[in-house]
């Protein structure tokens, strides 16, 4: 792998510049930087100074999103600290997943108002259809999170909150919007105490586009509503429930250049004109928090989740006899989810949490084979039903004897109704020699459960041998996760710098493996490692600008059953994001944002094989949004994304030109440049 020390050292330079370069003071009224005293909860379920919090922790809220030029949750996490977007290619309907600190996606965990997002057939959690506009704030926390937060939290977790109303103000918010691609939005937010103490939230979205390949296209349309009773400490309940609803086309890989059309399969823009897919997504969450005594809290939760995923896929075969098979697949997931814990602060040094969690899954497979006509085969039709549920309860301690040192320990018990049970420990320490700095140490141990897919596939006969199914006797992947690193703030929390040293490893890595006659069957087979470095900084708001600035260093490996130690498939040495924001009295603000990713590995040929037989080049990505407010209540925005038009690939996978009788490896490109203009009324 190789180390490029020369841009190692300009990252560290340009971190450490902006404290001399902006010297004036803040105006009154302009935002502020995250600071040591900002409150988060993700990390510990309950409220917490970040200087209390053992975790690296990300936190950003609405106000990021509105000046940033993201259009999507993956397009606004992207790059910062620790994080790496995974995307096809950015067509309408690719999905978006996170990996953090280079583990993979289904180490990640994303909850929505403390709701579980990740599919349970995959593990993984698709966010591309989670609305920006509903969200309220995002709290990202790295390191081991399986002690409060169970299997699927071994890397971090990311928890979304969304808008909640708020007393004496009534929010409306009207956005339409169009750009390239045929592509446009429309979205509304209205939001009022209307009763008292009860009131609500609600957002509602559509967007359409053609996308910037054939076969891209995407519809979507979302709707979410949060009704809440809040009397403070006394008692808060809050009623969360969405409905989001995508179709869309699934070209898969661009072909080579020069590819001829082949019947009306593909072409040389998609290599799947036919291919399509849908989700159908439901979740509704209850969250009840009490606090009858100051020394006493106490909170309650219960979820539902409905997910149904559709795909239907084309391809083209020679036996028995040429044509265009195929398949249509429906997979379904229903989750019913509680848990309770209770905060017991017995003394002011002292601090416990005890709570428990039951997890019901309902998992569905439906499959029916296609004709050459795409008429369904009704002999070829399999449907599977598999139920599991887990159960766990944990125990965490917190104990800071002075304001210089704080200690935390904890320790989970997680039953599992197909691999049984599993025993996960945590332990941090936090010192603060100052007000303004904080040194931490994590350290857990963690697990992530096989998925149903992984467990209970259902026999798929390709011919001549060749197939597919799922394997019951898989154990989960287990590991350990641990980082150090320091938060410091300077001048007055108006400059904010963190590093943190991570590491971490996965045993037992669940991987689809063929035998002798390419029969595909999931084993625990990989060892998986990493270490890295984050690096960030804020500074401002100084002359009416903030600059934002991410760097990590990203060692992650894989050592598959009988190969060797190389870099992991897809994960870069290098992610670098910069964010700059400008805003003036005038209701005139400007934000642009540079990425940059390094080279990774596209595609291994062997087990055996230390370099890539495809190697993804690195790239960089240039972001501007300009905004202007009229009137008190219109906003004008037009941004431009990639305005470079960078051409880049994020995936490969095969493509057999027909014609012509070659295979070769095709990439998923990156959306080129893309503008975009808006228009807002806000009340």
């Amino acid at each position: 792998m190789k180390r490029n020390l020369s841009g190692f050292l300009l990252v560290l330079f340009l971190f450490v510049m902006p404290s001399f370069v902006f010297s004036e003071e803040a105006k009154d009224g302009d935002p502020s930087l995250a600071t040591l005293d900002e409150v988060v909860v993700s990390a510990t379920k309950t409220e917490e100074k970040r200087k209390d919090v053992s975790n690296s922790v990300i936190a950003l809220d609405s106000d990021d999103i509105l000046v940033s030029q993201a259009r999507t949750l993956g397009d606004f996490l992207g790059n910062e600290l620790g994080i790496d977007l995974r995307t096809r290619g950015d067509y309408g309907g690719a999905s978006e997943e996170f990996q953090i600190r280079g583990m993979h996606s289904g180490a990640t965990q994303v909850l929505v108002n403390g709701l579980v997002v990740n599919s349970p057939s995959l593990g993984s959690a698709d966010v591309s259809g989670i609305p920006l506009n509903s969200i309220d704030n995002i709290e990202i926390v790295k390191g081991p999170g399986s002690l409060l937060y169970g299997s699927n939290a071994m890397a971090g977790t990311i928890n979304i909150v969304t808008k909640r109303p708020e007393k004496g103000e009534t929010d409306l918010n009207i956005k339409s919007g169009y750009g390239r691609h045929e592509t446009y939005d429309i979205s509304v937010e209205q939001g009022m105490f209307f009763l008292g103490d009860l009131g609500y939230y609600l957002t509602a979205t559509k967007r359409d586009t053609d996308g910037f390949r054939n076969n891209s296209d995407l519809n979507h349309k979302d709707i979410s509503l949060n009704l809440v009773y809040d009397k403070g400490d006394a008692l808060d309940i809050s009623l969360y429930g969405d409905y989001i609803d995508r179709k869309f086309g699934r070209p898969g890989p661009k072909p080579p250049k020069g590819t001829r059309p082949f019947l009306n399969l593909y072409d040389d823009e998609a290599a799947n004109l036919l291919s399509s897919g849908a989700d159908e997504n439901g979740h509704l969450v209850i969250n009840i928090k009490n606090r009858p005594l100051e020394w006493l809290g106490c909170n309650l939760k219960g979820s539902y989740m409905n997910m149904e995923n559709y795909n239907y896929g084309r391809y083209y075969t020679t036996f028995p006899a040429p044509g265009m098979p195929g398949s249509k697949t429906w997979v379904t997931n229903e989750v019913l989810a509680a848990e309770a814990n209770t905060e017991i602060k017995p003394i002011d040094a002292l601090k416990v949490m005890l709570g428990g969690d039951y997890k019901q899954y309902d998992w569905e497979n439906e499959n029916i084979n296609l004709d050459g006509d795409g008429g369904e085969i009704a002999a070829s039709k399999t449907s599977v039903d598999e139920d599991l549920h887990t159960s766990g309860v944990f125990a965490e301690a917190q104990y800071r004897p002075c304001q210089y040192f704080k200690a935390i320990a904890g320790i989970r018990r997680e039953d599992h109704s197909e691999f049984g049970s599993e025993t996960v420990p945590r332990y941090g320490v936090i010192v603060n020699p100052h007000d303004s700095t904080s040194l931490k140490f994590n350290y857990g141990k963690h697990y992530n459960a096989p998925t149903p897919n992984d467990l209970f596939w259902p026999f798929e006969d390709w011919g001549f041998g060749m197939g597919a199914q799922g394997n019951p006797n898989l154990e989960p992947e287990t590991g350990k996760h641990g980082d150090v690193g320091i938060e410091q703030s300077f001048l007055e929390d108006k400059v904010f710098f963190n590093i943190t040293y991570y590491w971490w490893d996965i045993k037992d890595k669940i991987r689809w493996v063929p035998d002798a006659s390419f029969f595909y069957r999931p084993q625990n087979l990989d060892t998986y490692t990493g270490t890295g470095w984050e690096i960030g900084s804020q500074v401002g708001p100084y002359y009416d600008m903030k600059l934002a600035l991410s760097y990590t260093y990203s060692d992650a490996e894989e050592e598959l059953d009988g190969g060797i130690s190389r870099q992991a498939q897809y994960t870069a040495d290098h992610y670098l994001k910069c964010g700059l924001t400008y805003w003036h009295d005038i209701g005139f603000s400007a934000s642009a944002t540079f990425r940059y990713t390094g080279e990774r590995p596209g595609f291994y040929l062997l087990s055996t094989d230390k370099n890539p037989d495809v190697e993804l080049p690195s790239y960089y990505t240039f972001d501007l949004k300009l905004e202007q407010r009229l009137f008190d209540h219109w906003i004008l925005s037009l941004q431009g994304n990639n305005l470079f038009d960078e051409e880049y690939d994020t995936y490969v996978e095969s493509f057999r030109d027909q014609i012509s009788g070659v295979t070769t490896r095709a990439g998923y490109p990156g959306a080129g440049r893309f503008v975009y203009f808006d228009v807002a009324y806000e009340f």
